[in-house]
């Protein structure tokens, strides 16, 4: 994951002053809060988190797609 330094904020800077922390997610779509300055919590919009979410479950379902074709012999005969 790539870091954009104007989104890092410290823990200290984000507990006194979390508006901005809040101005920044809706400015650039995410903010990183620095724990003794090593990346520790990601801020997000909550609809991008559910459209990760999405795509995951996108992706489980194309790999069971692709292995029930790659399968299909056996399904059938296990149907039987």
């Amino acid at each position: 994951m790539n870091i954009n330094t104007k989104n890092l904020v410290s823990i200290t800077e984000a507990n006194q002053n979390f508006s901005r922390v809040a101005r920044l997610v809706d400015e650039t779509g995410a903010a990183v809060i620095l724990k003794n300055n090593v990346p520790r919590y990601l801020v997000i919009e909550f609809s991008q988190a559910e459209e990760e979410q999405q795509s995951d479950e996108e992706s489980v379902l194309a790999v069971s797609k692709r292995l029930m074709k790659k399968n299909r012999e056996a399904y059938q005969e296990l149907a039987k």
